[in-house]
């Protein structure tokens, strides 16, 4: 009886009787890449460590980090332990310049999120990227166009505190970094704007300034055919990753990317105030 109860013993630890267990749901797979092909951000390490760090942490994902483009691709691996799209849910991008992608690559990228239903995490300079290719923008929702006011303490309105993405900021307010000006193809028509700068408070006269609606997105979330895209340009400045508002933003805009939360992405004209 005893030698019994033992096996027993043995067999739960094993994993053998533990159907619960065994029905846990299997964590979601998160790609971050790391590639700059222009300008050196300090805080790639960071943000890609977060990334990393949200995901052991909650549980909820297991991150590869790479700081190349390799892993881009529906083509099957050669070699062992090799991976390809096929094994992520997500893709977070901290990227900068003209990504070394071929053209088979930039399809695989598309259909990934397009046609397979999956998402991408833009942080900072995902949109600083990839110029060359119309597409890509078009998935993002805008591309660089300068950064008026440099790194200043930025005056913020939230514009959906409704969205699990943004619920845990301040209605408005102050952070150290770097805004991006979203460019012409930014549309309100084509993406939800979660935050955005309050332009009562800017020095609009600055020479840098193009956009003449005065709508300067700081994150936004859209639908790309089935799958779910989300940027911010929150993460210049290493400081910002140390607030608990914005680290909870990330996560939760990377739950949302993996479809382990739902939020709103309808489309809305820019608020009067």
């Amino acid at each position: 009886m005893r030698y019994l109860q033992l096996s027993l013993a043995l067999l739960l630890c094993a994993g053998g009787l533990a159907p619960a267990q065994q029905n846990a749901p299997q964590k979601k797979k998160v790609l971050a890449i790391g590639q700059t092909m222009g300008y050196q951000h300090d805080s790639v390490t960071r943000g890609l460590a977060m990334m990393w760090q949200l995901g052991r942490d909650t549980g909820l994902w297991d991150t590869t980090i790479r700081t190349d483009t390799e892993l881009i691709t529906k083509k099957k691996p050669a070699g062992n332990n090799r991976k390809n799209l096929d094994n992520f849910d997500a893709i977070y991008l901290f990227t900068t310049g003209e990504l070394p992608l071929d053209d088979s690559q930039k399809a695989d990228l598309l259909s990934f999120v397009k046609e397979d239903g999956k998402g991408i995490v833009g942080g900072h300079t995902a949109i600083d990227t990839l110029y060359k290719w119309p597409e890509y923008g078009e998935m993002m929702g805008a591309y660089f166009d300068n950064h008026p006011w440099g790194t200043f303490d930025a005056p913020v309105i939230v514009e959906d505190r409704a969205s699990p993405i943004t619920a845990y900021f301040q209605p408005a307010f102050l952070i150290h970094d770097e805004i991006y000006q979203p460019s012409a193809i930014f549309s309100r028509d084509k993406v939800h704007v979660l935050m955005r700068l309050d332009e009562t408070k800017l020095n609009l006269q600055n020479k840098n300034v193009k956009r003449t609606d005065q709508d300067f997105a700081v994150a936004w979330v859209k639908n790309y055919g089935k799958g779910r895209v989300f940027y911010t340009t929150l993460g210049h400045t290493l400081e910002a990753y140390e607030r608990t508002d914005v680290q909870k933003m990330y996560l939760e805009a990377t739950k949302w990317a993996l479809r382990l939360t739902e939020t709103d992405t309808t489309p809305h004209p820019k608020p009067a105030n």
